[in-house]
């Protein structure tokens, strides 16, 4: 039961620490001589960074993309601190449901938010704000990172609703 329990902690802190990475690091979208994400856009020949903002003209998928991602990380965290509470308040036999519920909240929330940047890609990287033609790049390793956080938190979420304390 030890084992089972430190890799229920362990996945659950992996998913975090791609939330946050995916969150955070600037490449949701790459080129040659570039790499924007949710927040700002750098180019890597002056090692200059513009943030994005309400002058794009999809600003506002920008904004609900930025929501989400935070909203899944502080989910994913909360979940976290109230699955190691309920490790010490359950009695044998209880599942970890609310625990379950707020990480699946979050798989709910990252799932939302990569969704909308992968359809509206293409008219967020159109935005005549940027300062260099962005259009022609690729998904970048932060996007990758935040769809498999999306299925590590879903997995995880099942985990926990499956769980049952043991001795």
């Amino acid at each position: 039961m030890l084992i089972l329990l430190a890799f229920i902690i362990v996945f659950h802190i992996t998913s975090a620490a791609l939330l946050f990475i995916s969150t955070i690091d600037n490449a949701w979208w790459v080129g040659d001589n570039f790499s924007t994400d949710v927040w700002r856009m750098c180019t890597t020949n002056t090692s200059t960074c513009m943030a994005i903002t309400d002058e794009f003209n999809e600003y506002q998928s920008i904004q609900a993309v930025q929501a989400a991602m935070i909203l899944s990380t502080i989910f994913c965290c909360v979940a976290f601190l109230v699955f190691i509470l309920q490790l010490f308040r359950l009695k044998q036999g209880e599942r970890f449901v609310l625990t379950s519920v707020i990480q699946l909240l979050s798989c709910l929330c990252v799932m939302i938010a990569a969704s909308i940047y992968t359809d509206r890609h293409e008219e967020l990287h159109q935005s005549h704000g940027y300062r260099m033609e962005v259009s022609k790049g690729q998904y970048g390793y932060s996007f990758v990172l935040a769809w498999i956080a999306f299925a590590f938190t879903l997995i995880s979420g099942v985990m926990y609703l499956v769980l049952r304390k043991r001795k």
